[in-house]
């Protein structure tokens, strides 16, 4: 049996990132997860999904203390005794990770999921950037914004990203040492990135 392998993918918001990821997980037959880690974690830890989305990497949440602050939240349903802050939510998730990683093919979006699957002995690590220009252009048409809008969505996800990957990695969010490759989608457009991840993906992992 051909052993399991993973891809990751961190992207600068409105790079096409997410949309690469899933028709690159389509084109290799193996499972794409990104939003969908959070209901994995909800169904596995007994806690609900408003939890892990209120630290989720495009939240704003504290650094410091739990969800609601200092004081955290203590679950009934998990364990009167646990302490719901941010670090133990992304042990959860992070567990989830390591958990699917180990047990089939899988491309995780974003989520620290590089810095999680460091030491997998199969890991494909890729950020995914764009020009500006086309950032705004896609962000602007995918909500409706103007121009001006768009452009501030984009510099308020980005720091939400970094701020999350920084403080749970201890790293630089989009540091080209972290990843095995970085790619500008506006070089080839979002199919012809797709085509040439792939084409890397099977030589790296003899496919």
């Amino acid at each position: 049996m051909q052993e399991n392998y993973v891809i990751t993918i961190g992207r600068q918001f409105g790079s096409g990132g997410h949309q690469i990821g899933r028709r690159l997980a389509e084109r290799l037959g193996i499972s794409f997860y990104d939003k969908e880690l959070i209901r994995i974690a909800s169904e596995q830890s007994g806690l609900k999904e408003e939890f892990f989305e209120q630290v989720d990497e495009k939240k704003r949440f504290s650094l410091f203390g739990g969800l609601l602050g200092s004081r955290g939240i203590a679950s009934e349903e998990y364990n009167a005794n646990f302490y719901l802050n941010n670090e133990s939510l992304f042990r959860i998730q992070a567990e989830v990770i390591r958990e699917i990683a180990g047990k089939e093919s899988a491309l995780f979006v974003g989520r620290c999921a590089d810095y999680i699957l460091q030491n997998h002995p199969r890991a494909f690590h890729i950020f995914v950037c764009a020009d500006l220009a086309e950032r705004i252009r896609r962000v602007a048409e995918r909500h409706s914004l103007t121009a001006g809008k768009a452009e501030e969505l984009i510099a308020k996800t980005d720091k939400q990203r970094a701020a999350y990957y920084n403080y749970f990695t201890s790293k630089n969010w989009g540091a080209v040492a972290s990843y095995h490759l970085c790619i500008n989608s506006s070089f080839l457009g979002i199919e012809e990135t797709v085509e040439l991840i792939r084409q890397l993906t099977g030589k790296k992992f003899a496919l």
